[in-house]
């Protein structure tokens, strides 16, 4: 990987700040992929030989990746990892504890569940008739007591109902879904997008704020195509990283 062209005399004008975030994205998806298994760094100069870069654009993306909060560089020892991040899959369709129970507990803190009236949008979105009452549930999402996510989730009330009996605290809403309902969930429109945290999330989630948060909207669907389960999710950009699978069709 050449990052580093314009510092042996090739013809790129790029400022030093460009190779070291190119460096640095490189380097944040090592983190990610746990490819330092003691948590170090290689050396700096080992970094700028791998980059075919100058010690300094490393020492800039170091900082860079610093900054978020995801590496502290020490004296005397090198640069460690201080903040691990998670991978959570864009590609199936399945909850934040099926996805990280390899990282451990994940647990709930049950914000509010019950019956409400919905937005009209929401209705719509679900399928409802005018004046039908909708399940809203929102929790607060912890992977080993630290936030991750504030979920609301706006439920058909024929699927969410049931779930109000049920352990919300320690269970993912698609296998008490399934589970209650006796049928399978089938698919999922989702989008994504980076905001702000304001106060309310910040305090919530426990990040600063103006933390940047990825929002996830997903409206999921059970087999034979009904939408059931329409959540708004928001989720520390500091401690997970959305990945996917994608094929390019055929022409």
């Amino acid at each position: 990987m050449d990052l580093g062209s314009a510092e042996r005399g090739a013809p790129d004008r790029r400022l030093r700040a460009d190779r070291a975030r190119q460096a640095a994205d490189v380097i944040r998806r090592q983190v990610v992929d746990r490819a330092f298994p003691d948590g170090v760094l290689p050396d700096e100069l080992v970094l700028a030989a791998e980059f075919c870069t100058s010690r300094n654009t490393i020492r800039e993306a170091l900082d860079l990746l610093r900054e978020e909060g995801l590496v502290e560089r020490v004296p005397g020892v090198g640069t460690l990892v201080v903040t691990e991040k998670y991978a959570h899959g864009l590609d199936r369709l399945m909850g934040l504890a099926e996805v990280l129970n390899e990282h451990g507990e994940v647990t709930n803190d049950v914000r509010a569940a019950g019956p409400i009236r919905p937005p009209a949008p929401v209705a719509r979105r679900l399928g409802l008739a005018d004046g039908e009452q909708v399940v809203y549930v929102e929790r607060l999402r912890r992977l080993n007591g630290l936030p991750l996510s504030l979920d609301l989730t706006y439920l058909a009330p024929d699927v969410g109902l049931p779930l109000l009996d049920e352990d919300l605290r320690n269970r993912d809403i698609f296998s008490l879904i399934e589970q209650t309902s006796g049928r399978r969930l089938g698919a999922a429109a989702v989008t994504l997008e980076a905001v702000n945290a304001d106060l309310h999330a910040s305090a919530v989630l426990e990040v600063p704020r103006g933390a940047a948060l990825l929002v996830v909207e997903r409206l999921s669907h059970f087999a034979d195509g009904r939408p059931v389960d329409l959540e708004y999710i928001r989720l520390r950009g500091d401690r997970l990283a959305m990945s996917a699978v994608l094929d390019r069709a055929a022409d």
